[in-house]
């Protein structure tokens, strides 16, 4: 007779203890407080050295009351790893993806793959309440919503009040004052992405929906281009032979322009505002000349519209928590998590809300402008074919001493309507 029919009796001691265990693995399998019995969420997203994402991980996971704990995953660090990475394992069907931190080029692509779920319904409208509309449009594809802002960035112009006491607005002044230090032995280039890589395109994307342009039509289904297309890469092999180029432009990237900038042989800067905090600690001489404006103008009577850059948050349509991993997601994003990226990370919001928080403010005194930059911004090609599209520009744009306007623009809209045509995921 088995032991489990009650035949053989235990001391009183013995039984107690094994009805205590008992319950307690009951409690486990039933879900309870063992952190094990939770679903796991797994996060992909860039590597974040400043501590904030896993914080925010951590901080959502215990909100959650027990349903979930988010897992940080880091992905590579170049984002052609990022990307690869990402959709070797989405292709693959892999379930133990749940919340993705997808580029802001990449929505359209991994949305018309079927590989990222959209946003419906409540999930919706908190993911757009109080977000800034221009990182809601790299998120949204065919008028759907696939995914929420999470961070955001945009360029500025840079520059050294001891050599320049007033920033330039347009384009065509800053070269002037480039010519003009120049004749004078100072200081005098402009520090811009030249080299042939995703910057040369948000350069050229940046001048020609300044110009008034763009790259491709509202519907993204062929090239648009055209006479804006033709100042922009103007503009670009204008700066590229004048006084102004950094003998290095055809192979500098941000990081280089950074060094330039501080090394004080430049003027101008055209970067990202990490640049800030960098100048601060590596040159506090030359910080205390170290100024900021909006992106240069094309035309003066008409805003800058640089291209905006950041992060969008997606639920993988694999995962097999997806209503947890939208919850996380959200979390993810808030605004408490959002303003600790900003402070520790210095990754720009995306609630426009934060852009009046007193902490974010003291910590970037330059919030007005990139705020100022942001509501006026452009994206960059919202198609699947976006790699592909970004080739092309920056391929022929380069090295940009050697543009020809009109001839290039129209290679350019050769490829990208080839581009367009293709079908299948870009490797």
């Amino acid at each position: 007779m088995h032991a489990r029919c009650g035949r053989h009796r235990r001391p009183r001691r013995a039984r107690a203890l094994l009805a205590l265990t008992v319950l307690a693995s009951t409690l486990a399998a039933c879900g309870g407080d063992d952190e094990n019995s939770r679903p796991t969420l797994n996060w992909y997203n860039f590597p974040d050295d400043s501590g904030a994402l896993q914080e925010a991980a951590d901080r959502c996971s215990r909100e959650s009351g027990g349903r979930y704990r988010i897992v940080y995953n880091k992905l590579p660090r170049a984002a052609d790893g990022q990307r690869q990475q990402l959709v070797r394992r989405l292709a693959a069907e892999d379930d133990s993806l749940d919340i993705l931190g997808l580029d802001v080029t990449w929505a359209a692509e991994f949305a018309e793959a079927r590989w990222i779920k959209e946003w419906t319904g409540e999930n919706r409208r908190r993911a757009t309440e109080g977000t800034l509309d221009v990182p809601l449009q790299t998120a949204t594809w065919k008028g759907k919503l696939y995914a929420v802002p999470y961070n955001t960035n945009v360029q500025l112009l840079w520059y050294r009040e001891d050599l320049v006491p007033e920033p330039p607005t347009t384009w065509a002044e800053m070269l002037d004052m480039s010519r003009d230090l120049a004749r004078q032995g100072k200081p005098h280039y402009v520090e811009i992405q030249g080299a042939q890589y995703e910057g040369l395109t948000v350069w050229f994307n940046s001048l020609i929906n300044s110009a008034g342009g763009s790259i491709l039509n509202p519907s993204a289904t062929e090239p648009s281009l055209g006479p804006p297309a033709v100042r922009a890469a103007s503009i670009m092999r204008d700066l590229a032979r004048s006084p102004a180029a950094d003998p290095s432009l055809p192979n500098q990237m941000e990081d280089q322009n950074r060094l330039a900038m501080e090394s004080g042989v430049a003027a101008f800067e055209i970067n990202y505002p990490f640049v800030y905090p960098s100048m601060k600690s590596n040159n506090p001489t030359l910080f205390k000349n170290f100024r900021w404006a909006v992106y240069p103008r094309v035309d003066a009577d008409r805003p800058s519209r640089p291209t905006i850059g950041g992060i969008d948050l997606a639920v993988s349509a694999y995962s097999r928590h997806p209503d947890l991993a939208f919850d996380a997601a959200l979390c993810l994003r808030d605004r408490e998590n959002q303003l600790n990226a900003a402070l520790k990370g210095g990754l720009p919001p995306t609630l426009r809300a934060l852009y009046d928080e007193p902490d974010f403010m003291n910590e970037y005194p330059f919030s007005k402008e990139v705020l100022t930059s942001l509501e006026s911004a452009s994206v960059r090609p919202l198609t699947p074919a976006y790699q592909n599209v970004s080739i092309a520009v920056s391929h022929t744009l380069s090295p940009p001493s050697d543009i020809q306007p009109e001839s290039d623009v129209s290679t350019i809209r050769e490829q990208i309507d080839e581009a367009l045509r293709s079908e299948g995921v870009i490797p």
